[in-house]
């Protein structure tokens, strides 16, 4: 059986807070630094904003070490306050595309958060998948950020 032409990664956890509480996080890229899973990679990386400062047209560039590489990403769409689709190009170490989905999901007395990444099995991705699987790549990553994304929505307001 050949292997799939795409690849989708995909995590949730259920969080006591209102789905615009968790929207607000995602959709402003200055707040990624409070939970998302890659800031400890690289100390020293440098990272750039423009276009606009949330939601759709809000763009966020980064640069580090050999494990941080380099990449961009732009918030395509939203619909507030439960969902936001960020299109990710990897420059550094590879080359790839993938379009990450966050849905905010009312359940019970909180949210269903759900972080999704789907793209193009490309030739860097089909090489990677030789010694392992995007899933086991960044999977464990997505568990990390959506616990410390929990941990920031259900902390009492400063």
């Amino acid at each position: 059986m050949p292997a799939s032409s795409t690849y989708t990664v995909e995590r949730s956890t259920f969080v006591q807070a209102e789905p615009a509480r968790l929207f607000a996080e995602v959709e402003d890229f200055r707040r990624w630094p409070a939970w998302s899973p890659w800031e400890d990679i690289d100390p020293d990386m440098t990272r750039s904003y423009s276009g606009a400062d949330t939601g759709v047209g809000a763009v966020y560039t980064w640069s580090g070490n050999r494990k941080a590489g380099e990449g961009r990403m732009e918030i395509t769409r939203t619909d507030e306050p439960t969902r936001v689709l960020v299109d990710l190009q990897f420059l550094k170490p590879f080359k790839s595309s993938s379009v990450t989905t966050f849905t905010f999901a009312p359940s019970g007395e909180g949210t269903r958060v759900t972080w999704t990444m789907a793209g193009p099995r490309t030739f860097g991705v089909r090489v990677m998948g030789l010694f392992t699987s995007m899933d086991k790549l960044v999977g464990a990553d997505f568990e990390k950020g959506l616990q410390r994304l929990k941990t920031l929505a259900e902390a009492p307001p400063a």
